[in-house]
């Protein structure tokens, strides 16, 4: 049989439901069955693990989803959250295929290991898991997670004594990819303050990064080649942020090396989210670790400041106050929250925006106490945003039923802050089908600093 594993779309989340119903039903009669039955995927948490990249479904040809794998981050280690095969489907490879898929995704990613729980008893599952290198956790070593998620089992009456959580040590992939997160960014304000003599604009707004975004895969070559691997459209290889990026930084430090890249594009280009930018600055810190650069934060910045006024700030991969173009940060401390992020899907012009007639650029300056008191949080395009892309004025007034709803930066994103993970679920999971929904967390430390430490580099920006 032909099958192919691919990222999942957030259209076939119900498809992907009935797999794991299907699945389930082989255990009807086991005493494990009233706790399966009891606990479906929540179709919330389904959409969010798709949108972050880390679900894959297995498609034979004519593109029918006959089973999927999802993982989730925990303690530092991946965990198998779900992984099912149609049972008509069974025995012909795809459930192997997809155990080994997400363990390449998470070696490449630079974690240590991947765990799951399963039941001993059952050929399919924990004498399966055996075949394929994971061994029994000794409960006392289980992680704070795995302990949590055992108390859990105990709770909803699953059978402990056929429990059994393994672990798959990982070691790094042979071909010689590795994976690096981009993370988005919002603007939680944007005030133009004037207009320099270069035509630039002066500008105050604060970044926060978030938890989710892009994906970049990377391999060194030998040669001295930059090949850009995935089409972008509307984007030539040679005009890639991404090429620019470990192009200039190969010129700048006189390195014989050269990268191939691959990008798994989540960010929507023209959102306001920093997607290009973001690209840009990870090619640039995991090159540097791969290459042996040896550049610093500081130098880093500095080649990322030459590609964009955005691109610094996640180079140095913390939230931000930034003024002048946006290029002079300023470290922030931000409480924890959670965002609605609401893609309108429709593409906002950056140039056109700025040169706006209606554009206010002498608004007074803001200070970090005007924003952290709450004083300060428009964004100068939104009026102008607002008159001139409708869905984006509906994907306002809609997430303004539930807050103050706001504009991202100079693009078509909107957003909503929220103080738990709960309500942003809520409202995500109302989402009318003309927009597309992301719940995400704001982040203290850019995760890509995570996948530098994994990777063997310095963790902390």
């Amino acid at each position: 049989m032909s099958f192919t594993i691919v990222p999942a779309r957030l259209d076939q989340a119900d498809t992907l439901r009935d797999i794991e119903r299907a699945a389930q039903a082989l255990f009807r009669g086991h005493p494990a069955w009233p706790s399966y039955a009891d606990s479906p995927m929540d179709s919330q948490a389904l959409a969010e693990a798709i949108g972050a990249g880390r679900v894959w479904v297995a498609s034979e040809e004519g593109g029918r989803a006959v089973g999927f794998v999802g993982v989730a981050i925990e303690d530092g280690e991946v965990g198998i959250a779900e992984i099912d095969v149609l049972p008509s489907h069974g025995r012909r490879g795809i459930g192997a295929a997809l155990l080994e898929h997400a363990c390449a995704w998470a070696a490449e990613s630079g974690y240590p290991s991947v765990v799951l729980g399963t039941l001993s008893d059952v050929p399919w599952n924990a004498p399966f898991y055996a075949r394929h290198g994971f061994e029994a956790i000794d409960p006392e070593q289980y992680t704070p997670a795995l302990a949590e998620h055992h108390a859990h089992d105990r709770e909803r009456g699953f059978p402990m004594h056929l429990r059994v959580f393994m672990r798959r040590r990982l070691r790094a992939e042979p071909d010689g990819w590795t994976r690096w997160p981009a993370p988005a960014k919002l603007n939680l304000f944007l005030r133009i303050t004037g207009r320099r003599a270069d035509g630039y604009h002066e500008l105050q707004t604060v970044f926060r990064l978030l938890d989710w975004g892009d994906e970049l895969r990377l391999r060194v070559r030998e040669d001295g080649a930059v090949r850009r691997l995935t089409d972008v459209p509307g984007v030539p290889e040679r005009d890639d942020l991404v090429v620019r990026a470990a192009s200039l930084l190969r010129e700048y430090t006189g390195v014989a090396q050269g990268a191939e890249i691959e990008l798994e594009k989540r960010i929507p280009m023209g959102g306001g989210l920093g997607g290009g930018s973001s690209d840009a600055a990870t090619v640039l810190v995991a090159l540097n670790h791969l290459w042996r650069a040896g550049l610093d934060e500081d130098a880093l910045a500095e080649l990322g400041r030459r590609l964009g006024a955005d691109v610094p700030v996640f180079v140095r991969g913390r939230s931000a106050w930034a003024e002048g173009v946006g290029e002079r940060l300023t470290p922030l401390a931000l409480p924890r929250r959670h965002y609605v992020v609401l893609d309108p899907q429709e593409h906002v012009p950056t140039t056109a925006l700025f040169q706006a007639p209606e554009l206010t650029r002498n608004a007074p300056p803001a200070t970090i106490s005007s924003f952290v008191s709450g004083e300060t949080t428009e964004n100068a395009f939104t009026p102008v945003v607002r008159a001139r892309h409708s869905r984006v004025a509906a994907a306002l007034d809609w997430l303004g039923r539930h807050g103050a709803a706001r504009l991202s930066g100079s693009g078509g994103c909107v957003f909503l802050e929220l103080r738990t993970l709960e309500q942003a679920q809520a409202i995500a999971a109302r989402c009318p089908p003309a927009f597309a929904a992301h719940v995400a967390i704001g982040v203290a430390v850019s995760p890509l600093y995570g996948a530098l430490g994994r990777h063997g580099g310095s963790a902390s920006p």
